[in-house]
């Protein structure tokens, strides 16, 4: 097919997002189940949990 060919579609892996805008811009946040001070690289909403790095990994193991 004529649109594949070349490697010119425009692919940037689904999503709509572009991953070469330079860094995120990151925002404070207290991890729901430590406490700790830490950033996240997205605006954290009222009513849902926030985790710090090591929290987060925490429960993203025990939930395999």
């Amino acid at each position: 097919m004529g649109f594949r060919e070349g490697g010119s579609g425009r692919s940037n892996g689904g999503g709509g997002r572009s991953f070469d805008r330079g860094p995120r811009e990151m925002h404070d946040a207290t991890c729901s189940e430590c406490g700790t001070q830490t950033k996240v690289p997205f605006k954290p909403k009222e009513g849902r949990p926030v985790y710090c790095k090591d929290c987060y990994m925490k429960k993203k193991d025990s939930s395999e």
